[in-house]
């Protein structure tokens, strides 16, 4: 990285969105940071001091995205393995798994992602028999589209000695608990290190194309293995590519440290998920018997935020039911009584997804301090009065859900992601999901939604200095062909004052449904260059 990082670039006659300069065209980069931001005509005075000068020709340049909460290796094996995202039946999916089988004969095993039989007429997954007879009885692994349970091939279960009398395997039923975990860890164990290096690569080249500058990768031992959370880290630090930042979900504190993560946190389980029927609630799904499953009560949650506070590091809870949530509320609750309020504050414990909140824990959220690490594509997908939330919890239940104003309201800090491969890495089109939500009471602005997936992540990762295009930043950005730039607010009253030059708040390209995204030119990492759109 040492060679360009120390070039000095102009980049001059576009857009510049910094809050320095409201109207800034220009920008110097120097030694991996921003220098200076500004006019065109002061830029003049730097263009015989600089190595290069970049003629953006009108395009828009951002601080590049963070995306928060990432399984990188999953999500390379779905940019280049059996994707069944788009499957739009039963048959459909049945064809692609018996071409994907067959075209890869030397494959030890087979790994695909996606499915989704809410979406399906069927309303059902493939079977067991079925995949044996689509695969000629290779092993197989299965996810649905939420990563909570997965269909798998006999061949595979055969690898995985006692699965059988593991909580969640229901014979005829898809995978979930310690049953998928165990199967999980053994499809990803067939791995080679080749194919893992593959994988990642495939991931971070994706999201630079996409303008993410970082990518926080949630691993665990329920999740990944060790040797693809230091794998990944080691690959990061010695190739260029968008940076990552790795969180260990563990209750093991030392063990996260000695593996560099950042905190024992991102996918600790508190509960599972609402499309897999394990998201852990208060009262019992509409379409189904129980209320989900409980991974850890308050006392473990309290253990765990004690103990890391105590470490240096973050604590962070996968909640996504009500129930979940406020055990993990309780948990860090009676935490702060321990340590005190301003230490559990200035930790900035996340919790991710945080889906179905109440009055009650959203204030508590904001007391606490706590990060809600969210995915606003969720909604996209799932939300409304006829999508799957509405089906699992009933349409006033699901109305509730992902309720991003009444959280920035009460001051709650935001950081968005895509859980890619669960949803794809996707920031814009995670900006309009936030800013054009289903339900809209819970609507954002634009800048604050663009905020939550820019400076929002930095934040979360205990960083203030960075994830905007000021002098003395990092130098992330994302350069882009886009439309005019607007100001686009729930409140119309909000939209017309903010294009009004006097207001001086840069825009942002309209995201109005329908409308083109944004078309990433570059993507720079601390000054680095890590992906050029061809042909541009």
């Amino acid at each position: 990285m040492s060679a360009y990082e120390h070039r000095t670039v102009l980049l001059r006659g576009g857009e510049v969105h910094s809050p320095a300069d409201p109207f800034a065209t220009a920008m110097v980069v120097e030694r991996g940071h921003v220098a200076w931001v500004g006019s065109e005509g002061a830029a003049d005075a730097f263009v015989s001091g600089v190595d290069e000068v970049l003629d953006l020709e009108g395009a828009l340049v951002t601080p590049a995205f963070v995306d928060a909460h990432v399984h990188t290796t999953a999500t390379g094996l779905a940019l280049t393995g059996l994707d069944l995202s788009a499957a739009a039946s039963l048959a459909d999916a049945a064809e692609r798994v018996r071409a994907y089988a067959a075209a890869r004969p030397a494959d030890r095993i087979l790994i695909g992602h996606g499915w989704d039989a809410a979406r399906w007429p069927e309303r059902r997954p493939l079977t067991r028999a079925e995949l044996d007879e689509l695969t000629d009885g290779r092993p197989l692994y299965l996810t649905r589209i939420d990563v909570h349970s997965a269909v798998v091939t006999t061949a595979l279960l055969d690898l995985v000695p006692g699965v059988r009398e593991l909580t969640g395997f229901h014979d005829g039923q898809p995978l979930t608990g310690d049953a998928h975990h165990a199967v999980r860890a053994a499809a990803y164990a067939a791995l080679s290190p080749q194919q893992r290096a593959e994988a990642q690569r495939a991931a971070r080249s994706h999201a630079a194309s996409l303008g993410i500058g970082t990518l926080h990768e949630c691993g665990g031992p329920e999740i990944s293995s060790e040797d693809d959370f230091t794998g990944l880290m080691d690959l990061a630090r010695s190739e260029p590519g968008p940076r990552i930042v790795g969180y260990w979900a563990d209750l093991d504190v030392e063990r996260a440290r000695a593996l560099g993560a950042l905190g024992a946190a991102g996918d600790l389980f508190a509960d599972g998920s609402l499309g897999s029927h394990t998201a852990c609630l208060h009262q019992p799904y509409a379409d189904r018997s129980g209320a989900g499953v409980a991974h850890l009560d308050a006392a473990a949650v309290t253990a765990h935020v004690v103990a890391c506070t105590e470490a240096g590091l973050q604590a962070g809870f996968h909640a996504i039911g009500d129930a979940a949530v406020d055990a993990v509320l309780e948990g860090v609750r009676a935490a702060s009584e321990k340590l005190g309020l301003a230490r559990i504050r200035s930790a900035r414990h996340r919790v991710e997804h945080a889906e179905m909140l109440t009055p009650e824990s959203i204030a508590a959220f904001a007391e606490l301090g706590l990060t809600a690490s969210v995915q606003p594509a969720f909604d996209a997908y799932w939300g409304g009065d006829e999508g799957m939330y509405a089906d699992r919890l009933g349409v006033e239940r699901a109305r509730t859900l992902n309720p991003y104003a009444a959280l920035l309201r009460a001051g709650v800090p935001l950081a968005f992601g895509s859980d890619s491969p669960v949803t794809p890495l996707d920031p814009w089109g995670t900006i309009r999901a936030a800013a054009f939500h289903r339900n809209p009471e819970h609507r954002i602005s634009v800048r604050a939604a663009f905020t939550a997936h820019t400076r929002g992540g930095w934040r979360a990762v205990g960083r203030d200095d960075a994830g905007t295009l000021v002098p003395g930043a990092p130098a992330d950005y994302a350069i882009w062909r886009t439309g005019e730039l607007v100001v686009q607010a729930p409140d119309d009253r909000v939209a017309r004052w903010s294009t009004d030059p006097r207001s001086g708040t840069p825009g942002l390209p309209d995201l109005s449904p329908g409308r083109d995204l944004p078309v990433c030119l570059r993507t720079v990492v601390f000054g680095q260059t890590v992906f050029v759109r061809p042909n541009e």
